[in-house]
């Protein structure tokens, strides 16, 4: 799964550390998420969404099958 995040969270002013405050997990989180590393839970990219004031689909980009 791709996100938009990095891009998004420097566009609100924020650094990583603002974001994991607001979505309440740690830096390290955010840093795996936004390089692809970890996948978030339903509940967790429904924070981050709402933290960037859009939908989750405007933040994580679903692939295809077998793309990933």
């Amino acid at each position: 799964m791709k996100n938009r995040m990095k891009e998004m969270r420097k566009a609100k002013k924020l650094t990583q550390e603002d974001l994991a405050k607001q979505v309440g997990v740690s830096r390290q989180s955010i840093i795996a998420i936004e390089s692809g590393k970890y996948k978030p839970s339903l509940e967790l990219a429904y924070n981050i969404s709402k933290a960037f004031e859009c939908i989750i689909e405007d933040v994580f980009i679903m692939e295809e099958r077998g793309e990933e």
